[in-house]
C-alpha cells in the first residue's frame, strides 16, 4: 500500500522519482525506484561529513584545527562564506563543518574535499561502512563547470537510508560526535517545506537536502534525506530524490513532503517498541 502512494504521489512531479522509506528499528524499508541511481547535489555533504569525523577520530584532524580559506576557495553558487568573507577567512575544523552541514555551504565542502584528499577519498571510506549505493566523484566546484558533471555524485534511495541507518546507529562514530552531526542536521534552516514540510510541528527531523538549478524548464535535482524522529519513538529514515523534472519547485518540494507525510502516518500507527 505505502509503495503504491509513493508511485501516486511521483506522478506531479514530471520527472524521476526516487523514495525509500525504513523503519530504522527493525530495517523494515519501502521504497519506489528504490535501486535507481539519482544526482545527490548537495546531499554528498552528509557522506562527506561523516568521512571528516572519521578523520577526527582517528587523530589526523582536530576539531580546533584552523583552516584557512583564500579567495582561491571561495566557490559560487550557495556559499555563506563567499558572500561574508569572499577574500578570504580563517575558521576551525569544527565551524567549517558547520558551515557545509547546516548552511550548506559551497565553500566549505570542497575545502573540506581537499583535505580529505579528493571526492574518491569519501567513497573509498564509505565502503569500509559496507556502503555501496553512494558515490561521491566530483566537488561543488565541478558541478559548477559543468552541468552533467552532478551525476557523478550520485546514490540510490535504498543506499542513502543504509547511510542514514548507519548514522542513527552510531556505529562508527563517538557519541559525542554523532550528536554534533545530528544537532547540525535538525537545526539548518533549509529544505522547510520538503521532509519537514506536512509533519507536524516540533517533529524532529534531522536532514540534509539538495538542489540544482533549474535551465530551460529542467530542473535535474531536487532532494531530501533524513531521519525522522516518530510519536511512538521510533525512527524513520527517509530519502526523497527527484529528477529531470519539469514541475514547478512548489510541485516539487510538496511531492518530497507528502511521501514524507505518508510514511510518518504508516509507522506512527504501528505498535510502541
Amino acid at each position: 500500500m505505502l509503495a503504491s502512494q509513493f508511485a501516486k504521489l511521483a506522478v506531479p512531479a514530471v520527472g524521476r522519482v526516487g523514495v525509500a522509506a525504513t523503519l530504522v528499528e527493525t530495517g523494515e524499508t519501502v521504497s519506489l525506484a528504490g535501486a535507481e541511481r539519482f544526482p545527490m547535489q548537495s546531499v554528498f555533504k552528509l557522506p562527506i561529513a561523516l568521512a571528516v569525523i572519521h578523520e577526527v577520530e582517528q587523530g589526523r584532524f582536530r576539531w580546533s584545527q584552523p583552516v584557512r580559506l583564500m579567495p582561491a576557495d571561495m566557490r559560487g553558487g550557495h556559499s555563506p562564506l563567499h558572500d561574508q568573507h569572499p577574500q578570504g577567512i580563517e575558521l576551525t575544523l569544527q565551524e567549517l563543518i558547520r558551515y557545509m552541514v547546516t548552511e550548506s555551504d559551497n565553500s566549505a565542502c570542497d575545502k573540506l574535499l581537499s583535505l580529505l584528499g579528493g571526492p574518491a577519498a569519501v567513497t573509498r571510506y564509505l565502503r569500509t561502512l559496507g556502503l555501496t549505493q553512494v558515490v561521491v566523484a566530483t566537488t561543488e566546484g565541478g558541478m559548477a563547470q559543468d552541468e552533467l558533471a552532478q551525476y557523478r555524485n550520485w546514490a540510490t534511495p535504498v543506499g542513502m537510508n543504509q547511510l542514514l541507518v548507519v548514522l542513527h546507529k552510531g556505529r562508527t562514530l563517538q557519541p559525542a560526535n554523532r550528536a554534533l552531526l545530528l544537532g547540525y542536521l535538525t537545526s539548518t534552516p533549509r529544505g522547510q517545506k520538503r521532509l519537514k514540510g506536512r509533519l507536524p510541528a516540533g517533529t524532529v527531523v534531522a536532514h540534509k537536502t539538495g538542489a540544482s538549478g533549474t535551465h530551460d524548464g529542467l530542473t535535474r535535482a531536487t532532494n531530501d534525506v533524513g531521519l525522522i524522529t516518530l510519536p511512538n519513538g521510533r525512527h524513520l529514515a527517509m530519502s526523497v530524490f527527484i529528477a529531470d523534472s519539469k514541475a514547478s519547485e512548489a510541485v516539487r518540494e510538496d511531492v518530497i513532503a507528502q511521501a514524507a507525510q505518508v510514511a510518518y502516518r504508516y509507522w506512527s500507527n504501528s505498535t510502541k517498541p
